[in-house]
């Protein structure tokens, strides 16, 4: 149980695909001038990395080390061709904003990444559990990135939810600032830079305040043993 702990703090936190690795940026600063969009790239990149993680998790006895890569590559070229398709069939208005950064899920250091140094040599259901863990974590921060350059920007949070992701989504469209001019930096590209760095350097803090506080706890646990 605490090695799951562990897999899903690493996701969603402690490793995080864009807060520890720092991969994804293109997708990510692209993509997130709303909150909408972001979770819609988030959640097509949850499904393929989990679905990635599963088949790379049963079929590892089954493929050569020496042709893993390209297996896995194509593996998950064949998931994003399908959750393209599937985009394109049943949300087509998110799949005309995302555009082009649905298959570039394929070349996601990420989802790769995790398919050849975690899931390929683990059983199925840790592989999955790493999967969801990478996938929400690179989720919430597509969604929080997002939301700050709305609310900045525009003024609003998930504004047209229900026409990009369908009409359930209706009930999360808020209007945080009324007529709010909006800060038009924050929206292009810049701002995307600007409120990365903002969100890079908040985690390097509260990540440093967590070792801080972990050490004393530590310290004590070796005086305690030694005596």
């Amino acid at each position: 149980m605490s090695n799951y702990k562990n897999i899903i703090a690493d996701g969603l936190w402690n490793n995080n695909v864009v807060l520890g690795q720092c991969l994804a940026l293109c997708p990510l600063l692209a993509v997130t001038s709303s909150a909408t969009n972001g979770l819609g790239l988030g959640l097509a990149s949850l499904v393929v990395m989990v679905m990635a993680n599963l088949i790379s998790a049963l079929t590892k006895n089954y493929v050569s080390r020496a042709v893993r890569i390209p297996i896995n590559i194509l593996m998950i070229a064949t998931l994003v061709t399908i959750t393209d398709m599937l985009l394109n069939a049943w949300v087509h208005p998110l799949h005309k904003v995302l555009g082009l950064f649905i298959p570039l899920i394929v070349t996601n250091c990420a989802i790769l990444g995790r398919v050849e140094s975690f899931a390929s040599k683990q059983a199925p259901l840790p592989a999955v559990v790493d999967g969801l863990a990478m996938g929400f974590g690179f989720t919430w921060v597509l969604v929080f990135l997002g939301g700050i350059r709305e609310i900045l920007g525009s003024g609003t949070l998930f504004a047209d939810a229900h026409i990009l992701l369908g009409s359930a989504f209706e009930a999360i469209e808020f209007t945080i600032i009324p007529d709010y001019r909006g800060l038009l930096l924050v929206i292009l590209p810049p701002g995307g830079f600007l409120v990365l760095g903002g969100l890079l350097s908040l985690h390097r803090i509260i990540q440093q305040k967590l070792e801080n506080k972990a050490k004393p706890q530590v310290a004590c646990t070796a005086k305690v043993s030694v005596q």
